[in-house]
């Protein structure tokens, strides 16, 4: 049995050598291609992009080049990772692909799958987002459990679970790439959706890039406070914010009402608050 490798190994971690499994070659064969199924687990919601008909011209005329990762089901078989690749391989009418067989576990069919398509840099914001979102309440871990395995920090995986708040119309932008990633982060910092839905309004209709929505917001920002400036008070509660988010690992915010207020700490699963009372008890 051979170990999983960390995301920061490459392709390598979800496809060694040959020579790498217990019985070398004897794992790659060609499989019918209609005996496999695809990846219900599958983060990729968008297979039919720009470069997939680049991809499907490469396969009639190369075939499929790098063996497909499949579990082994009662009646056939079931892709891990390769899906894009499988469907190309269809659309050129192919008969058989190279696959490896490996056994999965359900959270693995997810994790390999991700991985996989984090490497090609094949997701759009919204699937990596639901992706990592599914990850966490399917193997109950923690934003942190997964920063860790997936190599990255853990404001990373907080963003991008945060654009699964924004309201469902400005998902549907990111995910037919009207609006981008930056556009995305500055309209979460904003506090009501209906405010969203007026600034994403005015993205659209100005083309506005994410420099330009920036400046906008900062002078909205301004109008907003009656151009008053941040006093030395404002600057220590914020800078105090910054490192209880910095602390916990999650968005904080201190809100005052004269000498009284209260501190609001997000969490955005089930798992994240109990990471949360676990760490502040």
């Amino acid at each position: 049995m051979f170990k999983r490798k960390a995301l920061g190994k490459g392709l390598s971690a979800l496809i060694p050598e040959a020579n790498g499994f217990p019985g070398g070659e004897e794992r790659f064969f060609s499989c019918p291609i209609e005996a496999i199924e695809p990846n219900p687990y599958q983060p990729r919601e968008r297979f039919d992009d720009q470069g997939f008909e680049e991809l499907v011209q490469s396969v009639k005329e190369k075939g499929i080049i790098t063996p497909l990762l499949v579990s082994k089901t009662e009646s056939g078989y079931r892709l891990i990772a390769g899906e894009r690749r499988w469907r190309a391989a269809q659309r050129a009418q192919l008969e058989t692909v190279p696959v490896v067989v490996r056994e999965a576990t359900p959270i693995e069919f997810l994790e390999l799958a991700l991985i996989e398509n984090i490497h090609r840099k094949d997701l759009n914001p919204i699937e990596e987002a639901r992706a990592y979102e599914r990850w966490i309440e399917d193997a109950k871990t923690t934003q942190d459990a997964l920063a860790k395995k997936l190599g990255k920090d853990r404001s990373t995986i907080t963003n991008m679970l945060r654009l699964l708040k924004l309201p469902p119309l400005i998902q549907k932008d990111l995910l037919e790439e009207r609006l981008s990633m930056g556009h995305a982060r500055a309209l979460a910092g904003l506090r009501s959706g209906e405010e969203q839905k007026a600034i994403r309004d005015l993205i659209i209709r100005r083309s506005l890039s994410v420099r330009q929505l920036e400046e906008l917001l900062k002078k909205k920002g301004r109008a907003a406070g009656k151009g008053k400036a941040e006093t030395e008070k404002d600057h220590y509660f914020r800078s105090l914010a910054e490192n209880l988010k910095r602390t916990l690992g999650t968005k904080v915010e201190i809100r005052r009402r004269g000498k009284k207020g209260s501190i609001v700490i997000y969490f955005y699963s089930d798992g994240e608050l109990d990471r949360l009372l676990e760490r502040l008890s």
